[in-house]
């Protein structure tokens, strides 16, 4: 009884400590890179600005479209599709998140 008490608890607690997690994909990284720039870009400077990506939708719930930072030229570059993402990024990001 006390060795399946003692099995749960570490079960539960080794992922939370980062042991015992699967690597995450390429495609894993490459979401959460997207899913990170998204938010930099709405969250800038403390305003919220909605319309990073194409299909982001705007204040007034229509879609952002051609007014997106996305297509429009200059200024921010968010990335909104796998295909913006490098491998050089996801090099990066995966040093980031292991420490190195």
């Amino acid at each position: 009884m006390q060795k399946a008490v003692l099995s749960a608890v570490v079960a539960l607690l080794l992922p939370s400590l980062g042991f015992g997690q699967a690597a995450l994909t390429d495609q894993q990284v490459v979401e959460q890179i997207i899913q990170q720039s998204r938010k930099e870009y709405r969250d800038d400077k403390g305003r919220y600005r909605p319309c990073a990506c194409p299909d982001d939708r705007a204040r007034d719930g229509s879609l952002c479209g051609g007014r997106s930072a996305y297509i429009r030229p200059g200024g921010a570059e968010p990335k909104c599709y796998a295909k913006d993402v490098t491998k050089a990024d996801i090099d990066a990001y995966r040093a980031r998140i292991s420490g190195r």
